[in-house]
């Protein structure tokens, strides 16, 4: 059964009856959109539709990455309710998604909450690689990094205290000129500043404190 309770307004669907309490999620998420993304989890392990539903998501966020207006379309709180759920019913019948994902979007445009298809996108993602056991690391650097360097990264962080047994490190890069040099690590909820502009800071923060 998916079902969303929330005091005000209260969400309750349930269009899955696969799904069950008995199912664990990997991590727990307190947000709407987290929730979502975990009653979706909870009804696609039951079904033994993970796979499908994970492929249907990626397809779906590579779409609104690709195309802008699409999603500004599901996340404007002006477009109609029911312009939003036909244009969603257009495009999982046109890409063939699953049941489960199909279920998941109707309930979505019932509840009027398309608007988050973004986050819960995100969300599902991070409980796929939880439940693969992956711990995200992002390095952030001035320069786009090569697949060496990223890898030594990871291999230094998995020489620490970083991950459990059966957990492994999945490196991603992103890059922001203003760190100016070095990289800023984030693995999970941890983060290493490890940048320039970092250093620079905190040495004019001493200055500072000095005159």
């Amino acid at each position: 059964m998916f079902a969303l309770r929330q005091s005000a307004p209260k969400l309750t669907r349930s269009f899955a009856s696969a799904a069950a309490a008995a199912v664990q999620a990997p991590i727990q998420m307190h947000s709407l959109d987290g929730r979502y993304a975990t009653a979706l989890f909870t009804a696609a392990s039951k079904s033994s539709s993970l796979p499908a539903v994970e492929a249907d998501f990626k397809k779906f966020g590579a779409q609104l990455q690709k195309d802008a207006s699409f999603r500004a379309f599901l996340e404007s709180p002006v477009v109609d309710r029911l312009h939003k759920k036909d244009a969603i019913a257009a495009v999982v019948e046109k890409q063939g998604y699953s049941p489960t994902t199909a279920n998941f979007f109707a309930l979505l445009a019932d509840n009027g909450r398309l608007d988050l298809t973004t986050k819960i996108v995100d969300s599902f993602a991070e409980l796929m690689a939880a439940h693969r056991g992956e711990v995200p690391v992002v390095v952030t650097s001035a320069k786009e990094l090569d697949a060496k360097t990223l890898a030594r990264v990871r291999d230094s962080l998995a020489r620490g205290a970083f991950t459990k047994p059966g957990q492994s490190l999945l490196v991603s890069n992103k890059v922001n000129p203003s760190i100016l040099g070095g990289m800023i690590v984030e693995v999970g909820d941890k983060t290493i500043d490890m940048s320039v502009s970092s250093k620079i800071a905190k040495i004019q923060k001493i200055l500072s404190e000095t005159v």
